[in-house]
């Protein structure tokens, strides 16, 4: 416990980049995935190839070989962020894949009616799914949407690999050198994942009942 308690302030750094990471990684990450979701239910034939193409992909691909690609290959083609920011591009694109099948199923949950009645008004697809389907589309992803965001704060120790200093990484260095703490370390850096993790959980329950009430 002294180890632990005297780099708690690496520690509490690490986390600090941990969160960094998870939160521009998700707003990222549900605006990227849910305009690929209004890719995959397009009325463009082209459109909906590509995001079909893009999730099918990166859905049956590790995060591993994601970074490796973001890290390794952007400087390849001339473009050499921070590692941070390479890292947030890589979890953006990788959990957004997952966000847009999310997006999606609740995009199908709404009655068909619903589409038909506002193209009947006069609106383009764009007003329909904006207006019209989203919204309600929204009410029933709540809880599969939650589980992702819950697995990208996880997916941020993958980072640590490549030198980014997040908590996993703190862990790593603190394991090494102090060999003999291993159990009060690991314990005690799980039991911040798990009180972030728990947190998301819930405000994802509040929206939820938020938006129980709305309905």
């Amino acid at each position: 416990m002294d180890v632990l308690l005297d780099n708690l302030g690496g520690i509490l750094d690490g986390f600090a980049t941990t969160l960094k990471l998870f939160a521009i990684s998700a707003v990222l990450c549900l605006i990227l995935g849910t305009l690929l979701a209004a890719m995959r239910v397009s009325p463009f034939r082209v459109l909906r190839a590509t995001g079909t193409g893009y999730v099918t992909v990166v859905r049956n691909t590790p995060l591993v070989l994601m970074f490796v690609l973001i890290v390794f290959g952007l400087p390849e083609i001339g473009f050499r962020p921070d590692f941070d920011i390479r890292a947030i591009l890589a979890l953006t694109l990788y959990t957004a894949a997952f966000v847009c099948e999310a997006v999606r199923s609740g995009i199908n949950a709404v009655q068909p009616g619903q589409a038909e009645a506002a193209r009947s008004l006069g609106m383009t697809f764009r007003q329909t799914l904006g207006l019209v389907v989203l919204p309600q589309a929204v009410r029933s992803v709540v809880p599969p949407l939650v589980s992702i965001l819950i697995a990208l704060t996880k997916n941020t120790a993958v980072a640590e690999v490549f030198g980014v200093t997040d908590a996993a990484y703190e862990l790593h260095n603190l394991i090494r050198d102090h060999p003999q703490a291993l159990y009060a370390l690991f314990f005690g850096v799980a039991g911040g994942y798990i009180l972030i993790t728990l947190t998301i959980a819930g405000l994802g329950r509040l929206l939820e009942r938020r938006l129980v009430v709305l309905r």
